[in-house]
């Protein structure tokens, strides 16, 4: 049973930076991605990774300002969150699995985390 465990979230200024970090059970051999969710919104997607070559897609909310990484020796994925705005505001959950070209689909996606709250104040 993969289980993957997200962390990092918190309450920051507008401009601040944040670090969300997801940890699965076992080594992931599967593309990874983080999605959000804002209050009354449908969940949608920020980022994600190939496991494949490490290729990174973003959304064009955040692209420029998130950034995904891996750290292999720590089995560990990061999203790096700079320039926070107010409307970054949502929970966010890394997802995984072997999604190739439909990244951006969150029903392709086989295993999340539980939610982390991430509140961007103005």
């Amino acid at each position: 049973q993969v289980q993957l465990v997200a962390s990092g979230g918190g309450v920051v200024q507008a401009g601040g930076s944040l670090r969300l970090s997801c940890t699965p059970s076992g080594r992931s051999t599967y593309d990874m991605g983080w999605f959000r969710q804002a209050p009354g919104k449908e969940r949608e997607f920020v980022g994600s990774r190939w496991s494949g070559g490490g290729s990174t897609f973003y959304a064009d909310s955040v692209k420029g300002r998130f950034t995904i990484s891996r750290d292999n020796a720590k089995n560990t994925m990061y999203l790096q969150m700079n320039s926070l705005k107010p409307e970054d505001t949502a929970v966010y959950y890394c997802a995984g699995g072997y999604v190739g070209s439909r990244y951006l689909q969150s029903k392709a996606y086989t295993y999340w985390s539980q939610g982390t709250q991430v509140t961007v104040s103005s």
